[in-house]
């Protein structure tokens, strides 16, 4: 029984004195004592512990914006994480366009195409650097400068546009007429300016002010993948690397350690990883690698899944609703991933801190581009350190997010 309960049991044995009202009230008193108390218990006992993260680090981020249909999440993240750098170096909020740099996309992918004969990859998809080179070759415009929605669109829409420029440059580099004609790029920026609307002029001097202010070159991305020697660079093999850009390799273990480094010092991170993944879920706000291996489970909850058939196992583990054990992810299983295809470049995001759950278990705070309403966290995920260990293609930082040791080995200066 418990103890306050007891208390007042004993006071009904053992009173002479009391009234047959006052022994009814507490006898009331009693029996509801002894509901409470057994309802706790029983709630402690058998419902799920739910998530509960705490902050630890929390760096400046502008609002979430949605990429909506289009596949230009590259560009959402990156832009995010520029964003973020621009308030790092001069505490000013920015809004950039993010799909000024998608059309700079599509025109030098067109270019490539061509010029490859229709050998290369285009599409929609892009990486991180992608965005810094268009910063190099034609400078950072605004949003207000230019939204890239045309015809009344609110949101991008990039379906049909892919499918008429894809028809294009297909047809353009099969060379119908035994000579390309010198129009065939204009033709490809007239479709951009029917879809996307025409670049104005830059104004002011854009180009000038933004890399006054940021500095394309001082911003580097970095790979964990055995199948090239650590501590050089290489062109990771990603459709999405359309460009050919170089990403320093490192061990996994320095990967993670450059995260922490980073964000316990201040500087954001654009993220490009696999959301494929059974552990990813925006919608719970939540991104593990669950352990269903039975065994690994602590002795007090082992009875409860001992009961459960395997697919019930797995259904609990992917019930995104509390702390489960998750899978120790090394170098080897992240390499068979990638190399199977299990693991594949699918997604950026923009990591701007760290929280920990009740357990003290780490999590990167993540900004997705898929609209602040898409969950109950602002657009926001929490991705575990397992979950990052296995999926992260690749990030990108400022070179002096890396720690001065791991610079060394890299050559960086």
């Amino acid at each position: 029984m418990p103890r306050g309960a007891f208390i007042i049991f004993a006071l009904i044995k053992t009173s002479t004195t009391m009234n047959s009202f006052s022994k009814t009230l507490i006898t009331i008193l009693f029996m509801l004592s002894v509901s409470s108390q057994l309802s706790a218990q029983y709630a402690k006992d058998s419902i799920p512990e739910k998530y509960v993260f705490n902050k630890v680090i929390d760096l400046p981020a502008t609002p979430v914006k949605d990429q909506f249909a289009s596949g230009t999440c590259w560009s959402f993240a990156t832009v995010s994480f520029i964003e973020s750098e621009l308030l790092r170096l001069t505490k000013d909020t920015f809004d950039l366009s993010e799909m000024y740099f998608a059309r700079k996309a599509y025109e030098a992918k067109a270019i490539q195409f061509v010029r490859l004969h229709g050998t290369a990859n285009f599409g929609q998809g892009g990486q991180a650097h992608d965005v810094i080179n268009a910063i190099k070759s034609s400078g950072i415009m605004t949003e207000t400068e230019y939204s890239g929605l045309a015809n009344g669109q609110t949101k991008p829409s990039h379906a049909e546009l892919e499918a008429v420029l894809s028809a294009m440059v297909s047809a353009i580099s099969k060379n119908p007429a035994g000579k390309l004609s010198p129009e065939w790029s204009d033709a490809i920026s007239a479709v951009l300016d029917v879809y996307m609307g025409e670049v104005p002029a830059q104004t002011g001097n854009t180009k000038k002010e933004f890399t006054n202010k940021f500095n394309p070159d001082d911003y580097i991305e970095i790979t964990s993948y055995s199948h090239h020697p650590y501590y050089t660079t290489f062109a990771l093999e990603i459709p999405d690397n359309w460009s050919g850009g170089s990403y320093y390799n490192v061990p996994l273990d320095e990967l993670i350690g450059i995260m922490d480094y980073s964000l316990e010092n201040g500087y954001t991170i654009a993220w490009d990883g696999d959301v494929s993944d059974k552990g990813f879920s925006h919608k719970n706000a939540v991104a593990i690698v669950p352990e269903v291996n039975i065994e690994n489970i602590a002795a007090t909850e082992r009875s409860k899944w001992d009961k459960l058939s395997e697919k019930e196992r797995r259904q609990q583990f992917f019930t995104f609703e509390k702390p489960v054990p998750e899978k120790t992810v090394t170098a080897e299983m992240r390499q068979a991933a990638f190399n199977n295809y299990t693991t594949t470049d699918d997604h950026l995001m923009h990591i701007t801190g760290t929280v920990n759950d009740q357990n003290g278990k780490r999590y990167f705070v993540t900004k997705n581009s898929w609209a602040a309403e898409s969950n109950s966290n602002g657009g926001y995920l929490n991705i575990s350190e397992a979950y990052a260990r296995m999926n992260t293609i690749a990030i990108m930082v400022h070179k002096d997010a890396v720690p001065k040791e791991v610079k060394k080995k890299l050559g960086i200066r």
